[in-house]
């Protein structure tokens, strides 16, 4: 091996607002003409001529090619129709209206996004969106994704508190997993969502919202875990995408020692429990073994220490493009920063091995590709000497490890 397969995990796009028009169902494309006239987008970078990167196929592979990366996940970025913001930041609908509207712009943005991996089919793995407030047509549009094609699987939105809906651990969800696990899709759960808003008004909100939002999705592990949806779906496969990497070991260790305090006859704390959680046929670390990976999106060196505790070959780097704090135009440097000392077959499968595996992702028809645009196993060994002067991922920025 003289090159490294990169796949990044964790990649964004989305169609130019008024392009997800023919996509549309029919009945819907009057009143989006009405509703695209007098939308106003918050988010300045989608805005700007830079903003292509988000559907120009073409300027896309090249800077990917530039960024030495030959695969890509691909998760949703820009506004879909009749959203008021970007889905993953979008508050939840407030009538069934609304909601309607918004399932006629997810199911947009789904066909869109197949039309658009399949100008780079080798290159690119969509996940497909749902919206979890109705969830036959989640269940439906599950089957939809699996249809369209789309191998980078489902994206499982956060449940925010005060949405009404009930936690990922409660057995409403039941048909949802069932929904996944028989269409063979992947789960990803993404950070960002999952907590209260921060656009509350308050000055502090939005420092909070940032300290805390790895936090909230994190939550989605155990849940999934003491629900038992993983013990009765062991062909699930779920994965935690852009909310760090450090935290996983502690994390496991704090629920196997809660777990098996839940499940012993003799303990105080397992009356409090309940049934489902002292049931469990495996430990949770065993689920996390068997079911589980982690979108390592810009993985940092202190994260890299605990790959053995998370597993190599449960982790999956990402480069976050064409996002700010991603590692753009710094990939190459990204890499070398964290992975200088590391194996080579580690290296090999945290960029490009597990990917493959998890998102189907043939390295065999990569590899010409590989061949022109990917990092030398030599290169990525070289110790970055200096950071970038203009570097502003947080991949080089020192952070602690946050357990939770």
């Amino acid at each position: 091996m003289d090159r490294y397969t990169v796949i990044s995990a964790d990649c964004h796009a989305g169609a130019d607002l008024l392009a997800y028009r023919e996509y549309l169902d029919p009945q819907y494309r009057d009143e989006f003409d009405g509703w695209a006239q007098t939308y106003v987008n918050p988010f300045g970078d989608l805005t700007e001529p830079e903003a292509e990167r988000n559907w120009n196929s073409d300027r896309r592979n090249a800077d990917l090619d530039s960024e030495s990366i030959a695969g890509e996940v691909i998760f949703p970025n820009t506004v879909p129709p009749f959203f008021p913001q970007a889905s993953l930041a979008a508050p939840p609908p407030e009538t069934p209206r609304e909601l309607e509207l918004r399932w006629a712009g997810l199911r947009a943005h789904n066909r869109w996004l197949a039309d658009f991996c399949s100008l780079s089919p080798e290159r690119r793995a969509g996940v497909g969106q749902i919206l979890l407030p109705d969830l036959d047509e989640a269940v439906t549009e599950i089957a939809h994704i699996a249809k369209l094609g789309l191998r980078g699987g489902v994206l499982l939105p956060g449940i925010a508190p005060g949405t009404g809906l009930p936690a990922l651990y409660a057995e409403h969800w039941e048909p949802l997993w069932a929904a996944c696990a028989e269409a063979g899709l992947v789960v990803n759960h993404h950070g960002g969502n999952a907590g209260p808003s921060p656009t509350d008004g308050w000055g502090s909100s939005f420092a909070v919202w940032v300290y805390e939002t790895h936090w909230w999705a994190h939550r989605a592990l155990w849940h999934l875990i003491f629900s038992g949806a993983l013990d009765r779906h062991p062909d699930l496969t779920v994965v935690f995408t852009e909310q760090g990497s450090g935290w996983i070991p502690a994390t496991l260790d704090s629920l196997d020692v809660a777990a098996a305090r839940y499940g012993r006859e003799n303990s105080a704390i397992a009356r409090f429990a309940g049934p489902t959680a002292g049931s469990l046929r495996l430990r949770p670390s065993e689920y996390w073994a068997r079911q589980c990976y982690v979108g390592a999106s810009f993985m940092r060196p202190v994260e890299c220490a605990e790959r053995h505790g998370i597993g190599v070959e449960k982790i999956m780097w990402g480069s976050d493009y064409p996002h700010y704090e991603g590692t753009a135009p710094y990939t190459r440097e990204a890499l070398r920063h964290t992975f200088s000392d590391v194996p080579a077959d580690e290296v090999a499968a945290m960029l490009g091995g597990n990917a493959a595996t998890v998102y189907g992702f043939d390295l065999e028809v990569l590899a010409p590709l590989v061949e022109r645009i990917g990092p030398t196993v030599a290169e990525v060994a070289e110790p970055l000497e200096a950071v970038p002067a203009d570097a502003r991922s947080t991949v080089f920025e020192p952070d602690p490890i946050r357990a939770w």
